[in-house]
């Protein structure tokens, strides 16, 4: 095997807190105004980015984005100083002020959909920042996101980045939360899978309870900038069903690693036809396709949206197989616990290692393994090219503990939001870790 399969993690912002903003994500609603506890959280990402490194894994960080954006609220009319746009965005739209203080950027799953260089025409990465329109607090990330991209990835002989899909929900992009990707080794060609929550033009299924973020349309609008091969372009929709349990997004209900595809019995409307179309494009590529499906009676939708237990990390091992790493809430369900065991016991199964995170804060908001990690796939020369700052080290690890611990709250209510000190925080930290990650003035309070 060649190439790398890095995974960019998303570093958990100093203002973490249980704002219940993500109508469809089940978690997200249940801890409504709940206490957080941003530094407990910002130390659990780490961990998981730490033991993963310490396993030979590339793992690279990626910053929170400044908030409450102070600039968003002025836009919307709140005027004064700092201290006044916060007090009187808390006096008259708390729940305003909630969203543009959302630290939902830690969830770099969201970030960008990302080609290998061997899937382009031009033979580079690319990546595209999603819109994430659905979601106002979301909705604001993409510039900020782009600019944290192309310093983190600022090569343009490897390089190359796209701007947002129209902020129109004709074309809610997600990202690589609705994204998976097949091959034998991870420079090779390989076959890129889209998933769909509906169709913007042309009508078709979809769910009832709670709204498709991801269109057709934009799933094929971002191949179309990626130059990929439509040979090995597949756009799949998720189950309707599936989205109204809680699974607002793919990666809740199936992840991929190389020729490996983990998914529910119920993950993707039409499965039997996806899959044999996934075996006609691999066998023409010489891949050994495998899924491994979950049967509902032995872990219904229900307990995979309780336990994330597809939203986890499929990553290969020196031995040819795979270890699975799933949150602590997949040990904590015993169908889910006993599922996993009787999985990596059989001689026959691609995965052989269950290993567990303790992610709870982040669980907590709705976002598990997978959510916090951007894969991205790259070869010697484009490593090699990646701003070095960005790649956890032993040292990194060590300098950025210690960021989160002087910088973080232990504790923070939405109602803490309107703290013009904790605004003055925000800024002092985020300045000092692109001095870590040498990252260069990313942010407008920098400039």
């Amino acid at each position: 095997m060649s190439g790398y399969e890095a995974n960019f993690d998303g570093l958990v912002g100093p203002t973490h807190h249980y704002a219940g903003l993500s109508v469809g994500n089940e978690a997200s609603l249940h801890n409504r105004d709940g206490l957080s506890n941003p530094r407990k959280a910002a130390l659990q990402g780490l961990e998981k980015m730490k033991a993963l490194a310490d396993r030979g894994f590339v793992q690279g960080i990626l910053p929170p984005q400044p908030r409450p954006n102070v600039g968003a609220l002025r836009a919307l009319g709140f005027t004064g100083s700092d201290t006044q746009v916060l007090a009187r965005a808390a006096a008259t739209s708390p729940h305003l002020l909630s969203a543009l203080s959302s630290a939902s950027s830690m969830w770099t799953a969201n970030a960008a959909t990302v080609s290998p260089s061997a899937d382009s025409a031009d033979g580079r990465v690319h990546f595209t920042v999603a819109n994430l329109n659905n979601k106002l607090h979301r909705s604001l990330e993409a510039p900020v996101t782009s600019a944290i991209l192309r310093a983190t990835f600022n090569d343009d002989a490897h390089f190359s980045h796209h701007d947002a899909l129209p902020q129109q929900s004709d074309f809610g992009d997600e990202g690589a939360a609705n994204h998976n990707r097949f091959c034998a080794d991870y420079v090779s060609q390989g076959i890129q899978l889209f998933v769909y929550g509906r169709r913007a033009f042309g009508g078709g299924a979809a769910p009832q309870r709670y709204p498709a973020r991801q269109t057709r349309e934009a799933s094929e609008a971002v191949a179309r900038l990626h130059q990929l091969n439509p040979e090995f372009t597949l756009f799949a929709q998720q189950n309707p069903v599936a989205i109204d349990s809680g699974v607002f997004h793919n990666d809740v209900i199936a992840v991929s690693n190389r020729h490996v595809l983990f998914h529910h019995q119920q993950a993707f409307l039409d499965q039997t036809a996806l899959l044999n179309q996934l075996r006609e494009k691999s066998d023409a590529l010489g891949l050994p396709f495998r899924n491994v499906e979950v049967p509902q009676d032995q872990v219904t939708l229900e307990d995979a949206v309780a336990s994330y237990l597809f939203n986890s990390q499929l990553l290969s091992k020196p031995n040819g197989k795979m270890m699975i790493v799933v949150p602590e809430e997949c040990r904590q369900r015993d169908n889910v616990w006993r599922y996993l065991q009787t999985l990596t016991q059989q001689a026959a199964s691609p995965i052989d290692e269950v290993q567990l995170f303790d992610l709870r804060e982040s669980m907590r908001n709705g976002g598990g393994p997978a959510c916090l990690r951007l894969r991205v796939v790259l070869n010697e020369a484009e490593r090699a090219a990646v701003n070095r700052g960005s790649l956890m080290t032993d040292a990194r690890y060590q300098q950025l503990t210690r960021w989160v611990e002087k910088h973080y709250r232990d504790r923070l209510h939405s109602n803490d939001l309107v703290d013009p000190q904790l605004l003055r925080e925000v800024h002092q930290a985020l300045d000092e870790l692109t001095q870590i990650l040498t990252l260069g003035s990313i942010y407008d309070f920098q400039r």
